[in-house]
């Protein structure tokens, strides 16, 4: 067939050009009356057959296809205007006879008393009802093509997906010749072209209904493309005659592909949508002028009679239009014709302005086309976690460096980080360094494509990061809440773990409903946990390293020399962990558990998960720090561990008191037979919890169970006698002390008055801050100090040096504690130090609210790296008079308790500088005032370097600055530097590692929040987020039960019942004589920095050690880091200690351990310096157990009696007395008193 046509086209061709020369006019004729004789001649005419009547002379019919276009076109124009002109007259003429109407049915309604038109009334409801069904018809046309419902949308996609149908045919037509003589019954092409035809026709009159303009609509592009398209397929069917003619028009449909894919919602963002409407008109203007140059080039000009064309197909003219366009113009394929010439000259203008102007911005568009612009697929059993905030290459470095730490078990949890920017070069080679673990994805958690896009619904976690170090941490925390708001809306049981800036912005978090953090969902607030850690360090310096360290996870580090770095780097290797104990240790007491645990398990537990058995308790789960001898474990009960590895935590759920009782190799202690054959029982109670690294905790089958002895059902007489109806001491839960709300006038000290105060162990807090700076939170650092587990003679009066503009703003928070003053200035005057006595105080802290508001990393810290520099350059040559060891411990000249001097300022009486548990605790003797002799201070070597403090940075990289005579490398890390390890710099980095600890264990966030806040409970945040401040409550023995937690601690070796252990010792030993005797759980050591060396050191630095091994040996000036119990006693009486130090070791030999643990006797023997020392401490205690007890009020002038007490002593003042302990043997040791609280 296509033969055939192709014969007939070439006949065509030649019957033209012979008829048009007029030499071989006769010829031709003859020639046309004997072909049907001669076949060589048949190609010159178009043979006639019944199957394709075409015309016998051969003469084409494009014009009536083309006419049946114009006449469609111009017609129905023709008609909208003359429609228009009519209507107009029309209307002209009715507005002028309207008038006249008008006018007459004033003059009638005038006459006429009733004014009733009902012949006129009639003719208006006809009217309108004729109007009304016109309007429903043209509305529902209108909704069909609108693509506002769905079978709208139906008909719009259908109309274009028939569209480039159509364009299709076109370009397989495009092959045949432009004029072709072709039976309608047999082409299916054009059978197929029909019916798409007819159906574009029905699509038109919808249209052309529904449009208000018809004039404008006969006018589209869209329409004109019909008009050329429809009617020339019924002409074709007519005449049997196909002419490939205007149909390319098709190729203009494709302008509405964006509003299609817009329909279809897959075009959502307008880089897309802008990006597929240039491709679409680069594209459709491509084509359809390559289809005008094919018919012109392949037809030739009219006025020349078609001779002038020339063979090109459609693609070619697709290549010769893109050339053009592109001025490039090689010249193998050009236009012929005068009809393609003159539109090329046309064409070239604006297509070249197109092709400037459209490809660079579709060439922009694509590259700049998000490249992390996917979908996260999760992978078969394995989790993953959304990390969205603030990404950045060091937030992200920190996170992965410690989730992914090697020591965690199998981590088999994929990241994906979502972020609106795309990552730089570094941080983008940080994701393909960790490319089997961490995917990244650009977009925002406030969409909720976006969180589709990361399978938020099916995540195991999301953590959000804030940014630390930005100007404003209010609106940083805002965003973090939308954030948090966003995910909890579009899944709200996704377990969310977020980091805050801000304490108060916490209470926020409480307005989401969904937002439960008995389910998992954890708020980090990382100025409470700074400012926790530091208060802590003011109760024993050095804290804050350890905790630290303690929940980073950090690889171990060998050093072969004997460096302070080796012991510190050992300590720092440890890391906490959680597990259920084994079913051996049912029925022993905490401290049986905790002493096997760390003698023959080599692991040090330090507090246990205790579930309530009183239904009427609002926290069914409680967390207990060194409960101590009065509670058993029983079944399920979950440890909390220090250990260097996860798997050594193991050895505290597979230890088994049959198979394991002689082991002494703790590596060794693995699973056993018995405790197969306990796995193998069902299940009694609850079953395994499920921890968050995927796999689950190794626990028996039952639930944590304690029993416990409460002392609330037993009220002590000290808590007895604390019930005061009438006072109230503490806040409504207990948990700190509380006072009355003071104006902040009443507080502020002048220079003269702080003087004549004479402040010693205190804590001065230096605060950089003014109007604009952002809060702190200073109730996060005041809060732990005044923790009611401290007794009130205890507490540490603090004060504040810095700007009264600032502190103004933060005192209504401030104004419920007890023992706080203000002194107004600045922490850069000496003359303000020298005022609160700051070479007294027992900590100083380095705060600043300014910290944020410099672009310049390094001079973020200048504040408080000057403050520190200065603090520690100043000289304190003023007499201080003498270290005297009296009741009243290490007391200023004219600061006697007994003297009249000492008069209240501001209402302020001047409070002992000793204090239980705040500063260093060692138990020593008193004797007689009148054979104590006086020891002058050298004050040439006072100098401020002695001064304890501790200094908050925000870039780390600053620590370098602090100390002058370290030779740390300013590219170290912090955790490896000499003021960190030493306890007096922190930085707010270290808490990076919270998040993914918390995500992994639950309970390591309450565990630090419990023991750095000093007591803060989800209930307690609750109250401050209605009332911003702590409510006062009467002392119950609900509340005053409260107080029975344990605290920290440090504990001197210099002298006391642990002094024998301290030359030479091995820090085992001190560990199970201190738990036995006195329920203390050591858990590391504060030493000097050059202890490990021979010859003598003046450098009084000390540095942390962490859980050291059972064979460490300790020095004399070790501060041993412990957990003591509180004692209900100490705020009545100064009873003496109840164990003999006979009595003790005594014990200590005798109490051999079920688990062969192996007893004191069996140790090597010590130095002889230990052994005078045992005798000596065995005389005083049995001299102490002969004396008489003795009670003692506020007024312990008359106390002479030699009882064993108590006495804290500062680290500065327990420096001095081992410096000039060489000058006199004879410095009498000092001794503790206790107030009433």
């Amino acid at each position: 067939m296509s033969s055939n046509i192709h014969a007939n086209h070439l006949s065509l061709d030649a019957s033209s050009s012979s008829s048009s020369s007029s030499s071989s006019s006769s010829s031709s004729s003859s020639s046309s009356s004997s072909s049907v004789h001669e076949p060589k001649m048949d190609a010159l005419i178009i043979p006639v057959t019944m199957e394709v009547p075409c015309d016998s002379r051969g003469q084409r019919m494009w014009w009536a296809f083309l006419a049946s276009s114009m006449v469609t076109f111009f017609g129905g124009l023709f008609i909208i205007l003359l429609w228009r002109t009519l209507k107009y007259l029309w209307t002209v003429c009715c507005h002028c006879g309207g008038k006249t109407k008008e006018a007459q049915k004033i003059n009638n309604g005038s006459s006429q008393a009733d004014g009733t038109l009902k012949p006129v009334d009639e003719k208006e409801e006809v009217v309108a009802a004729e109007v009304g069904w016109m309007t429903s018809v043209k509305d529902w046309a209108g909704v069909m093509i609108s693509a506002q419902t769905l079978t709208g949308r139906v008909l719009v996609v259908l109309v274009f997906a028939l569209s480039i149908g159509a364009l299709v045919i076109y370009f397989i037509d495009s092959s045949n010749p432009i004029e072709s003589c072709q039976n309608f019954y047999k082409d299916f092409t054009l059978q197929i072209d029909m019916a798409f035809n007819v159906f574009f026709l029905l699509y038109f009159g919808l249209r052309f209904i529904a449009a208000n303009d018809k004039l404008w609509f006969w006018l589209e592009v869209n329409s004109v493309v019909d008009f050329f398209t429809v009617p020339p397929v019924f002409v074709s069917v007519y005449l049997n005659r196909s002419w490939l003619g205007l149909r390319f028009l098709r190729a203009l449909r494709l302008i509405q592909f964006s509003e299609i894919l817009q329909f279809l919602n897959i075009l959502k963002t307008s880089n897309s949508i802008k990006l597929v409407n240039l491709l679409s008109i680069f594209i459709s203007t491509w084509l359809t002028a390559a289809g005008f140059i094919h018919l012109v080039e392949n037809s030739g000009d009219p006025w020349e009679n078609f001779q002038n064309n020339q063979a090109l197909t459609y693609w070619e003219c697709v290549y010769l239009l893109m050339v053009t366009m592109s001025t490039v113009g090689y010249g193998d394929v050009y236009a012929k014709t005068t009809l393609g010439r003159l539109f090329m000259v046309f064409f070239i203008l604006g297509g070249l302005a197109m092709f400037a102007s459209y490809v660079p911005e579709i060439i922009e568009l694509i590259g700049n086309r998000k490249k992390y612009g996917g979908s996260y697929s999760a992978v078969s059993g394995r989790k993953h976690i959304v990390v969205c905030g603030h990404i950045t290459l060091e937030s992200v470095s920190n996170f992965l460096k410690d989730f992914l730490h090697k020591d965690r078990d199998d981590v088999n949890v994929e990241i994906v980080f979502l972020h609106n920017i795309s990552p730089n070069l570094e941080l983008e080679a940080l994701f393909k360094r960790h490319f089997t673990q961490v995917e990244f994805y650009q977009g925002s958690v406030l969409n909720p494509h976006d969180l589709a896009r990361v399978k938020i619904e099916s995540a195991d976690a999301c953590l959000i990061l804030a940014n630390k170090y930005c100007a404003d941490p209010d609106a940083e925390d805002a965003s973090n809440i939308m954030r948090v708001i966003s995910i909890k809306n579009y899944h709200p049981k996704i377990r969310i773990i977020t980091q805050m800036l801000q304490y108060h912005n916490k209470a926020h978090l409480l307005n989401i409903p969904s937002w439960n953090w008995k389910e998992g969902d954890d708020a980090i607030c990382l100025a409470e946990l700074k400012l926790g850690f530091i208060a802590q360090s003011c109760l024993a310096q050095g804290l804050s390293t350890m905790l630290a360290n303690l929940f980073s996870m950090r690889s171990f580090i060998k050093i072969e020399e004997d460096t302070w770095q080796k012991y510190y780097l050992e300590g720092v290797s440890n890391e906490m962990y959680t597990e259920y104990l084994s079913s051996a240790f049912v029925g022993l007491s905490f401290p049986t558990v905790c002493e096997l645990c760390f003698v023959k398990l080599k692991l040090l537990m330090i507090a246990i998960e205790y579930k309530s058995a009183n239904r009427e308790s609002r926290s069914r789960k409680r967390i207990l720090i060194n409960p101590g001898n009065h509670l058993k474990i029983q079944e399920g009960t979950l440890g909390f561990f220090i250990a260097s590895d996860a798997k050594e935590v193991k050895r505290a759920f597979f230890y088994c008191k049959a198979c394991h009782d002689d082991v002494t190799d703790p590596k060794r202690i693995k699973k056993c037979g018995c405790r197969r054959l306990e796995d193998e029982q069902p299940p009694t109670l609850s079953p395994k919890k499920k921890q968050r690294n995927g796999g689950m905790r190794n626990s028996p089958n039952s639930s944590p169970k304690l029993m416990r002895h409460d002392p609330l059902l037993i009220p002590g007489n000290d808590q007895i006698d604390n019930m005061d109806s009438n006072v109230k001491k503490y806040d409504s839960t207990g948990m700190f002390h509380w006072c009355a709300p003071k104006e902040i006038e009443k507080v502020i000290l002048t220079r003269s008055e702080a003087a004549m105060t004479v402040l010693s162990g205190h804590v001065v807090v230096c605060i950089f801050g003014d109007v604009s700076s952002a809060l702190i939170g200073l109730r996060n650092l005041v809060m732990p100090l005044r923790a009611s587990n401290f007794h009130y003679h205890e507490l540490k009066h603090i004060v504040f040096v810095g700007s009264i503009e600032y502190l103004k703003r933060e005192w209504e928070t401030l104004h419920n504690f007890p023992k706080v003053s203000i002194l107004p200035g600045t922490p850069l005057s000496r003359a303000d130090l020298r005022a609160v006595n700051i070479n007294l105080c027992d900590m100083c802290v380095i705060l600043s609210a300014n910290q944020n508001n410099i672009d310049d990393t390094s001079l973020q810290d200048k504040e408080c790296i000057l403050a520190s520099l200065n603090i520690k350059s100043m000289q304190f040559d003023d007499s201080i008079g003498v270290l005297q060891a009296n009741s009243q411990g290490f007391t200023p000249p004219g600061m006697d308790r007994s003297s009249p001097d000492n008069s209240p300022v501001h209402g302020m009486l001047r409070q002992p500088s000793i204090t239980t548990g705040v500063n260093i605790p060692i138990i020593t003797e008193l004797a007689k005032p009148g054979k104590l002799p006086l020891v002058s201070v050298n004050q040439e070597k006072n100098s401020g370097t002695h001064i304890l403090m501790i200094t908050e940075l925000v870039n780390d990289t600053n620590v370098q600055f602090l100390d002058q005579d370290d030779d740390d490398d300013p590219d170290t890390e912090l955790y490896l530097t000499q003021p960190f390890a030493c306890g007096t710099a922190f930085a707010v980095s270290v808490l990076d590692s919270l998040m993914s600890a918390t995500y992994f264990n639950d309970n390591i966030l309450t565990l630090i929040r419990t023991l750095v806040t000093g007591g803060a409970t989800p209930e307690l945040e609750a109250l401050i987020a209605e009332e911003n401040a702590l409510r006062g409550g009467y002392s119950t023995p609900q509340t005053l039960a409260n107080r029975d937690r344990c605290r920290v601690a440090q504990l001197a070796l210099l002298d006391g019942p642990f002094a024998d252990l301290g030359d030479g010792g091995c820090y085992g030993d001190l560990f199970c004589k201190a738990l036995k005797t006195y329920n203390m759980l050591c858990f590391g050591i504060y030493r000097l920095r050059d202890a490990h060396l021979s010859t003598p050191s003046q450098c009084t630095k000390r540095y942390v050690i962490t859980n050291p091994p059972y064979e460490f040996e300790l020095v004399p000036t070790d501060l041993i880091f412990c957990l003591m119990q509180f004692d209900h006693n100490a705020g009545q009486s100064r009873a003496s200690l109840s164990h003999s130090s006979h009595s003790s070791q005594s014990s200590s030999k005798k109490s051999s351990s079920v688990h062969s643990i192996p007893s004191t006797a069996n140790r090597p023997n010590r130095p002889k310096s230990r052994e005078s020392r045992d005798k000596q401490n065995a005389t005083r205690m049995t001299r102490m157990g002969q004396a008489e007890k003795k009670w003692f009020t506020d007024e312990p002038d008359n106390a002479y009696p030699r009882n064993i007490q108590i006495k804290p002593m500062s680290t500065h003042m327990a420096n001095q007395i081992n410096q000039y302990k060489s000058t006199s043997s004879l410095i009498p040791p000092i001794r503790e008193v206790e107030d009433e609280c």
